[in-house]
């Protein structure tokens, strides 16, 4: 929940002036609800793509302040993110809400970033897997290995958001790995094409290994996002890779 539509604009015009030629890597930036029609307008002809932070599963109706795919589809977004740590603990959203919301994004032609994370009390119990493999069952339930093509999974471990903390990048990769095999035992082959980003504070100090890991595609960009001279240097790390 940063920035007004004019200061998002700003923002994305920086971005789209440094990478909007970009190839070799896919760049996605998801404001909010409210720039995201003047961020569309900086984004004409580029290869940066829109997406956005959250939507209702409903196409229309009575539901008071909420946005529908529908609605983001006509200002051009292509992704949306699903499940982030903060909408499961702020706004107590449940498995089964997030997969209505994975079902229609992909009903709609939106590309799910379905996000999948343990608290830190869960990691050191030592369930990290078991809450990750539960969310994970929920939020695709009744995804087709088709219709996981456009799927996007990203992994934050939520102990390490904003809190300057990091998952060694061998802590990363296993997660990841365990990610990958799960969704090969839903989607078989198609798990292969399926892109897990990592979401735990990667900034431009540590985004090198972490990318180096076989599991891990790319990053689901938070604090380092609000400023384009670091997220734009993320991207450059990740076009060498």
């Amino acid at each position: 929940m940063n920035n007004t539509p004019s200061e998002g604009a700003e923002l994305v015009r920086e971005i789209n002036l440094a990478l909007g030629q970009e190839t070799s890597v896919g760049v996605v930036v998801c404001p909010p609800f409210t720039a995201l029609e003047a961020c569309a307008g900086e984004l004409s002809g580029s290869n940066v793509q829109l997406g956005a932070q959250n939507m209702y599963p409903k196409s229309e109706g009575a539901y008071t302040g909420e946005v529908s795919p529908v609605m983001l589809r006509a200002l051009f977004c292509t992704f949306v993110i699903l499940g982030h740590s903060e909408r499961r603990e702020y706004f107590a959203e449940s498995d089964s809400f997030i997969n209505e919301k994975v079902l229609a994004a992909i009903e709609s032609n939106l590309k799910p970033i379905l996000c999948v994370g343990e608290r830190l009390e869960e990691r050191e119990a030592g369930t990290t897997m078991e809450v990750i493999k539960k969310q994970l069952d929920g939020g695709l339930a009744g995804v087709t290995a088709e219709m996981a093509e456009s799927l996007i999974i990203a992994y934050e471990p939520v102990w390490a958001i904003g809190t300057g903390k990091t998952a060694t990048p061998e802590m990363a990769q296993e997660v990841h790995a365990a990610i990958r095999a799960d969704l090969a035992t839903k989607f078989g082959e198609t798990a292969s094409k399926i892109r897990i980003l990592y979401g735990g504070s990667m900034k431009p100090a540590n985004a090198s290994e972490l990318l180096d890991q076989p599991d891990i595609d790319g990053g689901l960009i938070g604090g380092a996002s609000l400023q384009s001279k670091p997220f734009v240097e993320l991207v450059k790390i990740a076009s060498n890779k």
